[in-house]
Order: C-alpha cells, then structure tokens, then sequence
C-alpha cells in the first residue's frame, strides 16, 4: 500500500462536487492545509464568508471522500469562511495605479412575484427552488426577498453576511447557486424584531430595489409576505410585474385566503400566471401508499374555476424541508427527486407565460 500523500487526498476529493459552481472542491481550489500524521488526516474547505451557512453537506461529503481512502482511520475536516476584500466603496486600482470608483448597474427585464394568502403553505421554499431552476434553464437570476418581517431567503439559499459595497450608495447582492440574493435578513441580526409601520417597509423595498447594484439579469423573483398587505400593494406600483404565481395547499382554509390574494391582483392590474398546489400529497417510501394530508386537489379545482393554469403539484418531502434548512434547495440537492422535477417543470413553463429569456438587455 502506497504511503499517505497529498496527491492521493486531492484525488479522492476531486470525486466531491459544489453544487452551487458546478465544478469540483479541488478545481475550485476549496481544499487548503492538508496535514497527514501517521493515518490521520485534517484539511479545510475555505469558502468566502456569506458561503459558510451552506457548506455543511460539503463538509460531510469530503468527509466521507477522505475516510474512504485505503489505510485512512480518521478525517477532520473544517469550513474556513472568509471575508472577501474589495477594498473601500468598491474601489480599485488600474494599470497605472489609479484608483477608480466602481459602480454597477441594474438592468432587469421581468419581475416575477410569487404570492400566497396566508403563510406556512411553502411560499418562500418554492421561490428559491424556482429561482434556481431558472438559473439552471440558462437565465440570469436575482431572488428578492420582500418578506421584511420574516425573510428567510439567506438561509434558504445558504448565505449569510453583509453585502459588500459596489460604488456610491450601491451595494452587492450575494450569490449562491448562481442566484443574486438581496435579503432584509442580510442586513439585521437574526433575532432582530422587525416593528416597522408601512413607509418605513417602504422605503426598505425601494432601498432592495434601486440601491442594489443587481446587473444585467433576466427575471428577478420576488418572494413576497403572506396576506394581501402594504408590501404587495407597494411593489405592485413599483415595479411592472410580469406576473404573479400564487402558492397554496389543497386544504380548504388555504384556498380562503387564496381569493383574497387573486382579487389583490386583480385590482393592481398584475396578471397571474398560474397556482402551484404544493404538500399535495405525501407518498410512503416503503409501500407507496399516497396520503392527502391536507386535502385532494384543493388548489386544482380554484385554478379550474378562476380559469388559472395549475403550473404544478409538489409532494410532501423530508427532503425538501432538510434542504430548504441547510441551504441546499432540493433542486441541487436531490435533482432528480420528484420534488425537483416538477419545480424544473413548472420553471420552464413559466419560462413561457411569462416571456423570460435569456437575451441582451
């Protein structure tokens, strides 16, 4: 049996992929202090600071990758975030030495909102599978999360920080899974109680809106609150949406608030562009019996009746509830699952509804 070397380890971790960049820990030059004592081998995986959230199945994987190498016993391995310096106010240095300010734009060609009556029926877990499906069918992405008072999006997407300074009174949004990210919970600590009335929200959504140095992007999906309030009416009169998807459960105290939320649109001139029916139904791993917790097809019957497209149904998943916790949506996580599937499906349905493609804008 060949000696430990660092050759060997670099090679059996080159089998554990980034899901986010497509490419391999090696390649991307993650693995750093590699030490090796007698069977015994430590490393890290050094990500850039807003990255650490999502780095844990990573973590693991390599982990896994690195026990498996013949005549290794043991594997620490740790997640080095870091914090990346683009100097003061965005700025830096030309060929002469100059230092120049650097200011980007934002050119979006279509705002998609996804909506729901009331809160807990997935909303924000179909955003960002949605927004990275998207990303994956070719399209430049940006995902803003307008639920001032409960944004989840960072750690849905698995970022965490500050966004850095782009130039003037401009920021950065972060990125994960090639998805631009602008989060009020990107900018006020976790445990932070949001008792904000209507023109301060506001003023925060147009700060998310015109202050973001979001670039050139195809569509940016907008994960609104639950309940048809401030925020909605706000970026309605904003932004010129595309159009609205609307998330709900089959369950018929859902469906209540779900009318609501179409007459909201209805009023502010948004078109709707379809419903998803997510927790349609859990189906059990072992006999495949399908249970319809929350109701059978619930959602269905409203699109038939308003005379909506139903885009999609998504079953119940452990998966998709430990993903969306992680910061490894089930579209990267598991891609070819159900689940996933029928997000990519509904994403390149929306594609069409809502004229979203990939050109020069």
């Amino acid at each position: 049996m060949a000696a430990l070397n660092e050759d060997i380890i670099l090679n059996a971790l080159a089998s554990v992929q980034d899901p986010s960049q497509g490419k391999n820990i090696v390649a991307l030059g993650m693995v750093t202090g590699i030490t090796i004592k007698d069977s015994n081998i430590s490393f890290a995986l050094t990500v850039p600071a807003h990255r650490g959230p999502a780095m844990e199945p990573i973590r693991r994987a390599a982990e896994k990758a690195a026990l498996s190498i013949s005549g290794v016993t043991s594997a620490t391995v740790m997640v080095t975030a870091h914090e990346v310096d683009i100097g003061a106010a965005g700025s830096f240095s030309d060929d002469e030495g100059l230092v120049t300010e650097r200011v980007l734009e934002s050119k979006v060609r279509r705002f998609v909102a996804v909506a729901s009556g009331k809160g807990g029926v997935g909303k924000s877990t179909t955003a960002v599978n949605l927004a990275i499906a998207l990303r994956l069918a070719g399209l430049r992405v940006g995902l803003l999360d307008a639920d001032v008072y409960g944004p989840s999006q960072p750690r849905m997407l698995g970022v965490s920080g500050r966004p850095a300074a782009a130039g003037g009174d401009m920021v950065k949004p972060l990125e994960n899974y090639g998805v631009h990210l602008m989060s009020m919970g990107l900018l006020v600590p976790d445990d932070t109680a949001m008792i904000w009335r209507g023109p301060m929200v506001q003023s925060a959504l147009t700060q998310m809106l015109d202050s973001v140095a979001w670039g050139v992007l195809d569509v940016i999906i907008i994960d609104l609150p639950p309940g048809t309030g401030d925020i909605q009416i706000s970026l309605a009169q904003q932004v010129s949406l595309a159009g609205a998807v609307i998330v709900s459960t089959p369950q018929d105290i859902a469906l209540l608030d779900v009318v609501k939320c179409l007459t909201m649109f209805e009023k502010a001139q948004v078109p709707v562009l379809g419903m998803v029916q997510n927790m349609s139904h859990w189906q059990c791993p072992d006999c495949g019996r399908k249970d319809h917790i929350f109701g059978e097809g619930g959602a269905a019957r409203e699109a038939e009746k308003r005379g909506i497209e139903l885009l999609g149904e998504i079953p119940l998943s452990v998966a998709v509830r430990a993903g969306s916790d992680a910061g490894t949506p089930i579209v990267v996580a598991e891609p070819q699952s159900d689940q996933a599937k029928t997000y990519k499906a509904i994403a390149k349905r929306l594609m069409e509804v809502a004229d979203l493609r990939n050109e020069e804008i």
